[in-house]
């Protein structure tokens, strides 16, 4: 019972990283003497600082206490290769500690169960609970976006949408601010801190001039702001430029005179341009742009756009969750949540599962996922 608390404790750590240590996972420790008593707890940092062992062994150590024969509790196995930092798991055998348990392996290729092997070849005992464990399953869900871009090479992408109760995110005129009252928009900014990146499309830019940046939720670090623009007519005065932080523009390749000058033109506002291949519809290539979002690091990609860039994303079998918060009204005629193709059978519908419906002031979020996606 004694470790089911203290790995609970660790996962309440893990999420105080949320918003600070991407790319990086992450991950919460605490340790535990051989009396049974906490003498160190800590979390991981910003990109290049401690990581979650490193943080509870100086906290133990700024108490005046000792790690030796002490149990660790980590949330992901610890790093085993040198990267920004030294291995975590040379440092808790370094510290003398005794034993210690894992909720989650970590498929990073360069960790992938080499953590462990060097802890138990330094003679620490090391317990990894079961993959179908609660706790073991609380850890995958906190990293989710780090797994599917260790393991798919892509980020865990979630659809945001707002409406109505019909399923109308505006009305036809286009007017929808605002359809959802603001406890829900406030949840949606806890939800883009917790995003490597918000990504929308030329579309939304145009028509609402987003600033796509967290302002209602704490965070440390600002999520990159992507915008999917294939003939890069991003204006260099949008309110997404001037926000703090990273701003990528994916369009496609053009020789036209117009098309050089408004690239320059953003590039010397400050974004970074990406050309893509052309997709089918003449678009960016979606798999290219959540590929190449990968290599930059972006663990949890969250998509506010419009019903076109929604359908697309579907269309592909791209997303990974739906977020979605209905607000108790009916508009009638309207733009919906997503301009999918009509379906000739309803077996061809999108099927999700829904994982949680919650009350958020007068709104109700919902929270849906593919069958099954979150196995990989």
């Amino acid at each position: 019972m004694s470790d089911q608390l203290f790995i609970s404790q660790a996962l309440t750590l893990a999420r105080q990283a949320i918003g600070l240590s991407d790319p990086n996972p992450r991950v919460g420790c605490v340790l535990v003497s051989a009396q049974g008593a906490v003498i160190g707890v800590g979390h991981t940092q910003q990109a290049g600082g401690p990581h979650a062992e490193v943080m509870a062994l100086r906290e133990c150590e700024r108490r005046g206490l000792s790690p030796k024969g002490a149990t660790a509790y980590v949330t992901l196995e610890p790093c085993s290769h040198h990267g920004r930092t030294p291995p975590c798991a040379d440092a808790l055998a370094a510290a003398r500690v005794a034993r210690v348990v894992v909720a989650l392996l970590d498929p990073n290729p360069q960790v992938a169960g080499e953590g462990v092997r060097r802890l138990r070849e330094a003679g620490l005992i090391v317990e990894v609970l079961p993959v179908d464990d609660p706790q073991a399953q609380e850890a995958r869900e906190i990293n989710l976006g780090f797994l599917s871009r260790m393991v798919r090479n892509r980020p865990w992408v979630r659809l945001k949408v707002a409406g109505s109760l019909d399923g109308r995110t505006a009305l036809d005129n286009g007017q929808s601010q605002w359809i959802t009252g603001p406890a829900a928009r406030a949840d949606g900014h806890a939800w883009r801190a917790r995003a490597s990146a918000v990504l929308t499309g030329i579309g939304t830019v145009l028509d609402d001039d987003p600033r796509l940046d967290v302002r209602e939720a704490p965070t440390v670090l600002q999520p990159a702001r992507v915008v999917l623009d294939s003939q890069w007519r991003t204006p260099p005065s949008a309110r997404l430029m001037a926000s703090p932080g990273q701003v990528l523009v994916y369009g496609l390749a053009s020789a036209e005179p117009t098309a050089r000058a408004r690239q320059q033109a953003l590039q010397e506002a400050g974004a970074e341009l990406v050309t893509t291949p052309e997709s089918l519809q003449s678009q960016v290539d979606l798999p290219f742009v959540l590929q190449d979002l990968a290599h930059r690091g972006v663990n949890e990609l969250h998509v506010e756009a419009g019903a076109r860039l929604n359908a697309a994303f579907i269309a592909q079998n791209l997303v990974d969750e739906l977020l979605l918060y209905l607000a108790p009204k009916l508009i009638g005629p309207g733009r919906g949540l997503a301009a999918l193709a009509p379906l000739a059978q309803l077996s061809g519908a999108w099927t999700l599962s829904f994982r949680d419906a919650t009350l958020v002031g007068e709104d109700l979020r919902v929270i849906a996922r593919p069958p099954g996606r979150e196995h990989f």
